[in-house]
């Protein structure tokens, strides 16, 4: 269960793992997910210019570092592989990534009706910090989420 780093070759399954359980918030979430423009380029753009990690074929994250934090996104795990403790290593990979990379914190963010993804990243230690709204939306459509690293 130990993270590594993706490559290239790992793009087609990475984004066929994302868009499967991204799909399971098809009609939950407006407006849809990205992940539906995402196509396998982004994927290997994201591993050449940022970082991918994945633990076997049953987990992914993307790491973004940015000014002020390492940004997560499209943390994505099986329905097969869940609760045996993939995102926490993933979540602790980044960490480990943010130390190395000098940045103070974590930040993600998820949709404002996922709740279950609320309760996973608070039990994981991050705080909501802010709320944004998507163009065109007059209501907030995600929060963001940040974990100050000690």
């Amino acid at each position: 269960m130990t993270p590594r780093r993706a490559d290239k070759t790992d793009a087609g399954w990475v984004l066929a793992l994302i868009q499967r359980v991204f799909a399971e918030h098809d009609g939950r979430v407006d407006p849809p997910s990205s992940m539906h423009q995402m196509r396998l380029g982004d994927v290997e753009q994201q591993v050449e210019s940022h970082e991918v990690w994945v633990i076997g074929q049953e987990a992914c994250v993307f790491l973004t570092a940015q000014d002020d934090a390492l940004y997560i996104g499209k943390l994505a795990v099986a329905p097969e592989a869940r609760g045996k403790g993939l995102s926490r290593a993933l979540i602790t990979q980044a960490e480990k990534r943010a130390r190395a990379l000098h940045l103070p914190q974590l930040a993600l963010q998820t949709r404002v009706e996922l709740v279950e993804n609320h309760a996973t990243f608070q039990a994981l230690g991050f705080l909501k910090t802010d709320e944004t709204s998507h163009p065109g939306f007059d209501r907030p459509t995600s929060f963001r989420f940040t974990k100050i690293l000690s």
